[in-house]
């Protein structure tokens, strides 16, 4: 197909800027066709969430089935998957299904800081969904979760990398955009044979909500398409600093990226509340 067919596996977010609603908008943004099975439901917006209510796993698994048994995927990717038992019906049709390409953003806090996972789903994440996925993409507060220690710079980020990988995943990116004391947002990626760094200067931007659903998407859709997985993270990355470049400053808080900042042109930096 000219389309590639990618799915998405995700909470909704009702404003918009992350989840299910960031991950099918970057999908079409790569002339991808994206699908989705929906965990949860979060009622959140610029300032942040405020309720979260998760689908029956009975729920998730038929819209898996679905979706699957029907039209099927070339890749797919995960995000918040906050009880262990809604994890454990995505490793289940990851396995039925022989999904292959599965990227995996272990989604935990949401930018506001709420809890996005539970305690006893970390467990099940470690031991069941990491060793299925082609490539993980936490970023340094869910490194710290996933290994007890937070990397500081791009070194320990590439040791953690490393250390990432024993937990089964084929491929580790950790985002180095929370890095602390400096004008870098360098990502650093282990393959399975060496370590890339991907560098990038900070942006001065403020409006960043659903970078790391967008980027994994991103990654998702490239990898889609054929590309390697060097390639894939390379592109998705050049194309998230775009989108953050024509962010949207919507609500009072932190507003959404632009995932169709190249249909938008160069005038797309928005200066209005919507």
């Amino acid at each position: 197909m000219s389309h590639p067919i990618v799915l998405t596996v995700a909470g909704s977010d009702s404003g918009g800027g992350a989840g299910i609603q960031a991950d099918l908008k970057t999908f079409a943004a790569h002339g991808c066709y994206g699908m989705s099975v929906i965990t949860a439901l979060t009622a959140q917006n610029t300032l942040g969430v405020t309720m979260v209510q998760d689908a029956a796993p009975e729920m998730v698994r038929a819209q898996l089935e679905a979706v699957l048994s029907d039209i099927g995927c070339v890749a797919a990717k995960t995000g918040m998957l906050s009880r262990p038992d809604t994890m454990m019906e995505v490793v289940a049709a990851i396995d039925k299904f022989s999904l292959r390409t599965l990227v995996v953003d272990p989604v935990m806090v949401a930018k506001g800081g709420a809890k996005l996972l539970a305690d006893e789903a970390i467990d099940a994440l470690k031991r069941e969904l990491l060793p299925r996925a082609m490539l993980i993409t936490p970023n340094l507060e869910e490194v710290e979760v996933l290994s007890g220690a937070r990397p500081t710079n791009v070194d320990e980020m590439a040791e953690a990398a490393r250390a990432l990988s024993d937990l089964g995943p084929k491929a580790v990116l950790i985002k180095g955009g929370h890095l602390t004391d400096s004008n870098r947002s360098d990502d650093i990626l282990w393959d399975g044979w060496e370590i890339h760094q991907f560098p990038a200067p900070r942006l001065d931007q403020a409006h960043t909500h659903g970078t790391g659903c967008t980027l994994s998407a991103a990654i998702t859709a490239n990898l889609a398409k054929g590309h390697s997985l060097h390639e894939a993270v390379a592109a998705a990355k050049a194309w998230l600093g775009g989108a953050m470049r024509h962010a949207w400053p919507l609500g009072g808080g932190i507003g959404p990226v632009d995932h169709l900042w190249r249909w938008h042109g160069e005038d797309s930096r928005r200066t209005s509340r919507g």
